[in-house]
This record gives structure tokens, C-alpha cells and sequence, in this order.
């Protein structure tokens, strides 16, 4: 049997195999709300095959989002918006659908990636950023505002407000985003963490106001919807952020009952010397599911490797032998959108299709579509 195909359970969420669609930035909402090109875009991959669909970084309040344009989940509009969306994928699919929750910090106000992604002045139609320290993002880019007490409160808050709104729309998993150099990952980061009080200097301060969020939402939310974190295992610049320290990170998720690790990496400052090649993150993966393990098999955390994973064998490979529990693919997903039928037909695994796409299962591959029963065609 395959063990990309084989089914995994995150908290109470039970999924058919192994394979993550992670989130991805579409910036094509309007003020905060999803349309038409969602519903597209997310209709697609909900007939994957996957065992599961996050939806991309979706914004808890307005000045965190990364552009203009990105999804939010601070209003009733962006409920309403999202919630057509949700209909028409749960009338078509029966894939588990999660939803990354997020706040860009220092990198937001930016331009969409299309027209170059710079960030935005206040006449173009940017804001201001805030964000741990008043430090900015890059060399040409205005300082944000240093976050007080009462800003602070005020982000957990949106957290807990977007979680509960996700829990209504009727996602079954949330993701927490801290990282790729967002909000979360600014305050873990002593490249962009330059406080000197309770939320600043060692690592276990800098990790304090992270860890405030995911407990808000945790406690917030019913005990059957997981609570996972999207973190980045390294800066990839020297005096930064680091595996050592996700380790320490994700031991403290463990104990407070974090459904899962999804480990990426850099993001955080333009100096980063990034060494890219096909699962060039997984390393970082497989090294917090071993220190996870030491300390807590078989109860340990699952974790989920990312990082140009594009073929099947290379994702078998990576479940198969221990160094994540699942894979997550992005833009190899959106190359292929159909990336988990054609793993299953080289890997002898089986997806859910569509009844209405059952007549174009290979002759080659009789057992591809689970969903075929009694040789109905």
C-alpha cells in the first residue's frame, strides 16, 4: 500500500491520505471578499483528490493584509463572500477544507506580485504597518509602528473573532501563519524583534505573543476543529530564527495541543541566502518530527513537509521513510491541479472523483476512482 495514500488524522479531522494543498495567495479579493475567481480557483482543487484544502493567508483585520487585494475574515461582508464560495465547493466535494489565518505586520500595504510588490504609500493607496519593532521590512520601505499593549490585544482579538467566523462558515481545520516573515514570525524573529520587554529579547519572550494567539484561538474554537501552525524552520540569514529555536517552538505547540507542524522556511528579511533544489525544506521537517517524537511518540505532533515536492515517488519517499507525516504542494499544484490522480495512478493509491468525471479513469488504472463502486461507469 502506498503511505502517501494511506489515511492520517490531525486532531479529531481524519483525512484520506497524505497530501496538503497549501495555502496560496491569489490576491484577487475585494476588500477582504471572495469572488468569482475564488470560487474557480478553490472549485478546481476541491476535485483534486487531496486529502485536504487550505485556503490561502486570509487577513484578521485589514492593516494585516499583505496587498489591497488579499481575502480577509474580519467582516460579515468577508463572512457572507466566503461563505457562497463554501456552498458550492461542499454541494460538489467532500474534501476536508481548512483556511490559513493571518496578519503581514511590516510586509503588508504592498503592491500585487504582478505589478512588482512594492510597498504602498498612503496616496497610492497603502497604510500603515505595524509590527513588533519599528523596523522596516527592506532598505527602501518606511518603518512600521511598534505594537503597544493595547495593539497587541487588539490582534489576538481579530485572531480569535476570524477563527470563530471560520468555525461558522464550517471550516474543519485552522492554520495559524507565522511564517514567511508575517506578523507571528516578525515576533519569533530577533531580526525583526527588537523589543525589551515581556514579548521581546530571549527566545522564550520572543515566542510568547505567538503562543498567546494560538492558545486564544485554541481555546476558542470547539475541540473537534484542529488548530495547526504554519512556521518557518529558519531566516536563512545568520542571528536569526532557526531550526533550534522552531524546535523549542513546536515542543511548547505540543503541549498545547497544536494539531500539527507545516514547516517552511525564510521570509523574514531580503538578506536571506535562500539554497534552493527539489525538497530542499523537507530537512528542516523531518528534523522537529524526530526531536517531536523523542519526547512524545507515538503521540507526537504530526508534521508536514513543504518545499518543491513535485513528483509522486519524492512524496512517497517522504512519508514512506519517516521524515514527515504529510506533504503539502503549491505551485506544482497549480501546474497540475490533478497532481493527486496521477500520484495515485503511478503509486497504486486511490482518490475521490466526481461521478461526473468517472468515465475518463484510465483502463490502465481500474482502481484509481475509490468512489466507482460495482463497476457503475
Amino acid at each position: 500500500m502506498s503511505a502517501l495514500f494511506s489515511p492520517v488524522r490531525l486532531g479529531q479531522l481524519e483525512l484520506a491520505n497524505r497530501i496538503v494543498i497549501a495555502p496560496m495567495c491569489q490576491y484577487s479579493a475585494d476588500d477582504g471578499c471572495a469572488g468569482d475567481w475564488h470560487l474557480i480557483h478553490l472549485g478546481q482543487l476541491a476535485l483534486s483528490g487531496a486529502g485536504l484544502l487550505i485556503v490561502e493567508a486570509t487577513a484578521v483585520e485589514p492593516v494585516g493584509r499583505i496587498t489591497p487585494r488579499d481575502l480577509g475574515l474580519w467582516s460579515d461582508a468577508n463572512e457572507a463572500a466566503l461563505g457562497r464560495v463554501l456552498r458550492a465547493l461542499r454541494a460538489h466535494s467532500p474534501m476536508p477544507l481548512g483556511i490559513q489565518l493571518a496578519h503581514a505586520g511590516r510586509k503588508a500595504s504592498s503592491q500585487v506580485p504582478w505589478e512588482g510588490g512594492a510597498q504602498l504609500a498612503a496616496q497610492a493607496g497603502g497604510w500603515t504597518c505595524v509590527a513588533p519593532s519599528a523596523l522596516a521590512h527592506g532598505d527602501d520601505e518606511a518603518a512600521p509602528e511598534a505594537l503597544d499593549a493595547a495593539g497587541l490585544q487588539r490582534i489576538r482579538a481579530r485572531f480569535v473573532d476570524a477563527a470563530q467566523r471560520a468555525v461558522r462558515l464550517g471550516f474543519e481545520l485552522i492554520e495559524l501563519h507565522a511564517a514567511h516573515g508575517y506578523l507571528l514570525h516578525q515576533f519569533l524573529s530577533p531580526l525583526a524583534n527588537r523589543r525589551d520587554d515581556a514579548f521581546g529579547g530571549s527566545v522564550e519572550a520572543r515566542m510568547r505573543f505567538p503562543l498567546e494567539v494560538f492558545d486564544a484561538v485554541r481555546g476558542a474554537v470547539p475541540a473537534r476543529v484542529p488548530v495547526g501552525v504554519r512556521l518557518s524552520a529558519t531566516d536563512w540569514v545568520d542571528g536569526g530564527w532557526d531550526l533550534t529555536q522552531s524546535i523549542a517552538l513546536c515542543r511548547q505547540l505540543q503541549a498545547r495541543g497544536c494539531a500539527y507542524a507545516h514547516v517552511s522556511s525564510g521570509g523574514v528579511s531580503p538578506r536571506q541566502q535562500l539554497r534552493v533544489a527539489p525538497g530542499y525544506q523537507v530537512g528542516f521537517a523531518e528534523a522537529i518530527r524526530q526531536a517531536l517524537r523523542a519526547a512524545a511518540a507515538p503521540s507526537a505532533m504530526p508534521v508536514i513537509a513543504v518545499g518543491l515536492i513535485t513528483e509522486p515517488e519524492q512524496a512517497e519517499g517522504i512519508v514512506a521513510e519517516g521524515r514527515a507525516d504529510l506533504v503539502a504542494l503549491a505551485r506544482g499544484m497549480l501546474y497540475d491541479p490533478r497532481w493527486p490522480w496521477h500520484a495515485a495512478a503511478r503509486l497504486g493509491g486511490q482518490v475521490v472523483a466526481p461521478a461526473q468525471y468517472w468515465r475518463c479513469q484510465p483502463p490502465a488504472h481500474p482502481g484509481l476512482f475509490g468512489a466507482i463502486r460495482q463497476g457503475q461507469r
